[in-house]
């Protein structure tokens, strides 16, 4: 043995690299990352319809405001775009060696894999990963990219300036096409949760026919909570911007 791989053996960081490469721990990693995202979506959907209190956008900017300055919420905030990353990168790299193998075994390992009502969802999970990463970009590139460019303007509450992101998201879902791709989006964000969250579960060894149909049941509430709560924002934004209601 190598001078060179003795520290790594040493403290277990060899067997920990190849645990983490593996089909099991690739597994393992999608799982936390996946359940880690869930729970700060439901965060998120909470600040995010303070957009719709009728204050001029004051509720909605100093949450933004709080969502960038406070030390706690930053950390995590560098922690969710680490665990978006890890969990697209993992995920596809998963679906290729599934791919591999079941070309080099004739399919003979497509058994049924997905035989519940989440078959859809159990065989397209890499699209709909695909699309829900090229939508998080975009989402990013609208709103985040442009608060952080500094391209959005001040307004004052109490004597104290924040930055009036509330304007150019309502700008945005006053666009038709926007608002389509937004809601489209959120319902591919539904299907992939709703499969992604008992799969989870399983993966974590915590998939018991006692509580499957409980955690069944709290998959498909979050995906349904989440994602309708999400779509209903420019929704309802773009019905006030054509007098709708």
């Amino acid at each position: 043995m190598s001078t060179a791989t003795q520290p790594a053996n040493l403290f277990g960081l060899q067997w920990f690299g190849q645990f983490l490469t593996s089909s099991i721990g690739r597994k393992l990693v999608m799982s936390l990352t996946g359940l880690f995202l869930i729970s700060f979506l439901l965060v998120h959907l909470a600040g995010n319809l303070q957009i719709l209190i009728n204050d001029g956008g004051e509720s909605f900017n100093k949450y933004a405001y709080m969502m960038t300055h406070n030390p706690f919420i930053k950390t995590i905030s560098y922690l969710l775009y680490i665990s978006i990353l890890i969990h697209a990168v993992q995920g596809w790299l998963l679906w290729r060696k599934n791919r591999i193998a079941r070309g080099s075994n004739d399919y003979k390992v497509k058994v049924t894999r997905a035989v519940n009502t989440n078959a859809t969802a159990a065989k397209n999970m890499a699209a709909m990963g695909t699309i829900i990463f090229i939508f998080i970009l975009l989402h990013m590139y609208q709103f985040w990219l442009q608060m952080k460019l500094g391209n959005v303007n001040m307004v004052t509450y109490a004597g104290q300036e924040y930055k009036d992101l509330y304007t150019p998201v309502v700008y945005a879902f006053q666009n038709p096409l926007f608002v389509i791709i937004y809601i489209l989006s959120m319902v591919v964000i539904a299907f992939h949760m709703l499969h992604g969250f008992q799969s989870a579960f399983q993966t974590l060894g915590l998939n018991h026919k006692k509580y499957s149909p409980l955690i069944r049941l709290a998959g498909a509430f979050l995906s349904v909570i989440i994602s309708t709560g999400f779509a209903l924002i420019p929704a309802v934004i773009y019905g006030q911007s054509l007098g709708w209601w």
